[in-house]
């Protein structure tokens, strides 16, 4: 019966300290875990600027091209004007000239 007693002691001895290394080894792998969550935040924070610039970069680059379209287009209307002015202008002298001539006046 001792021996068995003895056995059942150094059985429980063995259990347990093979709990307390699995708890320690739970810690060691939850404080690594930690340590890796911690340091790829640090990296995140440090890239928001770099994150930042470059968003606004795209945004700057998409401001110029709208600007760039709406000046070809602005021009392109403002050269369908110019013309269709020059034409009624050159009617309007015409029409001027035709009433200055009219023998009628």
């Amino acid at each position: 019966m001792d021996d068995t007693l003895k056995r059942l002691l150094a059985a429980e001895l063995r259990a347990e300290r093979l709990a307390q290394e699995a708890e320690q080894a739970q810690e060691r792998t939850i404080a690594e875990a930690m340590r890796e969550a911690r340091a790829d935040d640090e990296r995140f924070t440090a890239r928001i600027p770099d994150l930042h610039r470059g968003f606004i970069r795209k945004a700057e680059e998409r401001a110029e091209q709208t600007i760039a379209e709406l000046t070809r287009r602005y021009d392109e209307r403002h050269v369908q004007l110019r013309e269709l002015a020059e034409a009624r202008e050159r009617e309007a002298l015409e029409a001027a000239f035709a009433l200055l001539i009219d023998p009628r006046w």
